[in-house]
């Protein structure tokens, strides 16, 4: 196990230590006392909910901020994007991590319930087209992407592999990366666009269980955030379009914008989020909430 799989693994049992305990202070005092930093940055405790593409980021952002301000309580949960949008827009979480944009319905919402959400970048992320290590495919345009996906390529010959029906590997509707990958690769981009995944897509409800499948199945094909590349899983060249270079995903990639499958990483609040809220936030988009970013293989906001 390398040096940064331990630190994740550490910080995963500690967020769920720290979950575990912060849900049994909530119990007893009620949300509104969860948020107990309203009174100031002295203090308080703060309830992170969302992506699951972001969860063991948000876990070690938690655990390292509360080393230094141990008089902050951080519990972290996962669920997807949409999940924790909906429990901030709900008063349920005080932020709202989000690997996508909110959408319109979703800041209509808000809106109707008099909340003037703040959208926080707090670091970048590429999505890598993941495959078995036994593949021979080594690159696909985006246009390939969209076939197969959408179901219009079903044999990994017809695009350069050795004969197998292609096995689609999806995260969950809830997902923000479910949602960024069926508007950025199989509707070009067009938000409203009308192409769906393919029927026989699995749709697995974490980035880790799209990752154990694909080590497993040779014929598996899915999509992960840059952070869980790693040992024996292979990431896919992707070409922008036939007449482009194929990129591979990696941090330098992403920040120079020359990987095509890449995207802003967010922590949604409300406008006038307590004190502690906004201490948090000010530390994440600073150096020592960056060096946690580039630590988990993510991509910071300030290189």
């Amino acid at each position: 196990m390398t040096t940064k799989s331990v630190k994740r693994s550490i910080a995963a049992v500690l967020a769920s230590g720290l979950v575990a305990a912060f849900l049994f202070a909530a119990i007893g005092c009620g949300n509104q006392n969860s948020t107990g930093g309203a009174g100031g940055s002295k203090g308080g405790a703060i309830q992170v909910k969302g992506s699951d593409t972001m969860v063991n980021l948000a876990q070690m952002w938690a655990e390292e901020y509360m080393k230094s301000n141990p008089q902050v309580n951080i519990a972290v949960t996962g669920g997807g994007s949409g999940t924790g949008i909906t429990a901030m827009i709900n008063g349920t979480t005080d932020v709202a991590d989000s690997s996508r944009e909110m959408k319109k319905q979703e800041k209509e919402d808000a809106a109707a319930k008099g909340i003037d959400v703040v959208e926080n970048k707090v670091a970048l992320d590429g999505i890598a087209i993941v495959v078995n290590k036994d593949n021979k495919v080594s690159e696909l345009s985006v246009d390939q992407l969209a076939d197969i996906f959408s179901g219009k390529i079903t044999d990994w010959q017809d695009v350069g592999g050795d004969p197998g029906q292609i096995v689609l590997l999806s995260r969950e509707s809830n997902s923000g990366t479910h949602v960024f990958f069926k508007e950025h690769i199989l509707n070009k981009g067009k938000s409203d666009g009308k192409v769906e995944f393919a029927s026989s897509a699995l749709l697995l409800p974490s980035s880790q269980a799209i990752v154990d499948e694909t080590l497993q199945n040779p014929n598996g094909i899915g999509y992960v955030g840059l952070g869980y590349v790693k040992g024996d899983l292979k990431a896919l060249k992707v070409k922008k379009d036939a007449a482009s270079s194929a990129v591979m995903p990696t941090v330098a990639s992403v920040q120079d914008g020359s990987y095509p499958v890449s995207r802003p990483l967010y922590m949604y609040t409300k406008q006038g989020a307590p004190q502690t809220v906004t201490d948090y936030l000010a530390w994440i988009t600073g150096p020592d909430g960056q060096k946690v970013v580039e630590e988990l293989e993510f991509v910071p906001l300030t290189k």
